[in-house]
């Protein structure tokens, strides 16, 4: 069996376990389709309107990627800063773990009040979410890089920018990944989070309109959608990251082996 199959095996079949159990309840229990649709219902009410969920998925997709872009270049930079400083990271450190207790939905309330409701804040919100992972996995993996080979490049002559080049940043990749693909599943909630306090468009502010409206399946049909969001950005940035540093997922492949 393909190794692809292997780890795709398994998900697949407990999910369909899932959808099926869930159907089957809702038959056998004759369920009120508008409190507790079958996935028959939830499917078909998103294909019900394809335009209009195509629509506002593309304004929501749109905020997800412009907000994670934004909050790895600052998680990065931030990261680099944090683990070349110990001023700067004795400082700052204590700060950002202080930013991830703020309730997400006041500050998106803040900013809406600033910006309006434009695409802004809803990318500020992302970023916000975005960023942290990143920030901290950069650190983690510029200061898990072995002392000796820094100490044996310095031997050679190689300057500080040389040493980051070849030793940190090839050591701090897969952290740096790890820490991405964590704001890549977040960054979905971002999006709707920002849509939910203020927005003329996009799959959160459709689920508020579809929930007041007591519309359960095409509700649920919206949280499919955002959720088949997340899973594919996931996968987009597990992609890149194969594609970027695939020595290290041989050598995985190699230690599973033994």
């Amino acid at each position: 069996m393909p190794e692809w199959l292997k780890k795709t095996l398994p998900p697949l079949v407990f999910g369909l376990l899932i959808i099926f159990g869930w159907e089957l309840l809702t038959y056998v229990t004759n369920a009120d389709p508008r409190i507790y649709p079958a996935p028959s219902e939830v499917l078909a009410a998103l294909l019900k309107h394809p335009a209009s969920m195509f629509r506002n998925a593309k304004i929501t997709a749109l905020e997800m990627v412009l907000g994670f872009v934004l909050g790895a270049v600052i998680g990065i930079a931030l990261g680099i800063l944090l683990a070349y400083s110990k001023v700067v990271r004795s400082a700052v450190y204590p700060w950002l773990i202080v930013s991830q207790t703020v309730p997400i939905p006041a500050i998106a309330a803040v900013l809406v009040i600033w910006f309006g409701f434009s695409i802004v804040p809803k990318v500020l919100v992302v970023v916000l979410i975005a960023f942290f992972p990143v920030a901290v996995s950069t650190v983690d993996g510029l200061k898990a890089v072995d002392p000796e080979m820094v100490q044996l490049m310095r031997t050679f002559g190689a300057s500080r920018a040389r040493i980051f080049r070849e030793v940190r940043i090839p050591v701090a990749l897969p952290h740096i990944f790890t820490g991405a693909k964590v704001a890549a599943a977040f960054s979905v909630l971002g999006a709707v989070f920002g849509e939910w306090v203020g927005a003329k468009g996009g799959l959160g502010y459709l689920l508020l309109l579809k929930n007041r409206a007591v519309n359960t399946d095409e509700v649920f049909a919206i949280i499919l959608a955002l959720s088949v969001l997340g899973v594919g950005f996931f996968g987009i940035i597990v992609l890149i990251e194969r594609l970027t540093i695939p020595w290290y997922h041989k050598a995985r492949q190699l230690e599973g082996a033994q």
